[in-house]
């Protein structure tokens, strides 16, 4: 039977997993779909990758790792994405998994040349995003949770641009019919993304460094969130191959 594959990149800080569990919970909670359709793969820990046919679709979670680090594992997943955005399966790349699909298909990763983005921010969809199958029907603008260092600083030359901020401008893509990457994370609640504001204080840009302000514009990011519920009812009925 196919399944949709969890590919777990990394770890979440320990007491937030012990509060709210590890990026694969997040997600397999935040897809909304039965759970015996799901199996995570822990890359890290050497499991190994599922072949496209076996696949309803993918999701590559997050990580505190960096993709140039240009760890052996990953540059195992960079290889397996092409075939699968070949082969039409599925596939949605979230904050680290979005800059794997990102390099893998052409496009450039490295850090942010203004530092970190974390917090609940506000991004914009755009225009090239009217009919898509998981951003087609948001708002114009929307809330959404970021906790990251590097970006797709240049995206692939057939990339979609389908959201942006004035901090991040390749918030979100797409390559093809169902390869998507989502420099922000879906599978995040307000609850979590406080204890990535908290742990990062200190360590963020010194523009705009307030941790009050930070704390206080925290909220809830249901339109967000929804691109990954959309996901996996889509790729789970086969409508997104």
């Amino acid at each position: 039977m196919k399944k949709l594959f969890i590919i777990k990149t990394g770890s979440t800080f320990a007491e937030t997993a012990l509060r709210y569990g590890d990026f694969d919970d997040m997600t397999r909670r935040g897809l909304g779909i039965d759970s015996r359709l799901v199996q995570i793969v822990n890359a890290p820990g050497g499991d190994l990758l599922p072949e496209p046919a076996a696949c309803h679709g993918v999701v590559i979670t997050g990580a505190h790792c960096m993709v140039t680090d240009d760890l052996p594992w990953s540059l195992a997943i960079e290889v397996w994405i092409p075939l699968l955005v070949q082969t039409g399966v599925p596939l949605l790349g979230i904050c680290y998994g979005h800059q794997l699909l990102g390099r893998a298909m052409g496009g450039q990763v490295d850090f942010h040349p203004r530092g970190k983005e974390v917090g609940t921010v506000a991004l914009r969809r755009c225009p090239e995003s009217s009919g898509d199958p998981l951003f087609g029907w948001l708002p114009e603008e929307f809330p959404a949770h970021a906790a990251h260092s590097q970006t797709v600083i240049r995206l692939p030359s057939t990339a979609v641009l389908l959201a942006e901020n004035d901090f991040e401008p390749h918030h979100a893509f797409r390559l093809g019919r169902c390869a998507w990457g989502v420099q922000f994370h879906p599978e995040y609640s307000s609850s979590i993304m406080r204890d990535y504001v908290l742990e990062h204080a200190g360590r963020l840009p010194h523009a705009d460094q307030d941790l009050g302000t930070r704390l206080n514009n925290l909220r809830e990011t249901p339109a967000a969130c929804s691109i990954l519920a959309t996901f996996g009812r889509l790729a789970t009925a086969g409508s997104l191959s």
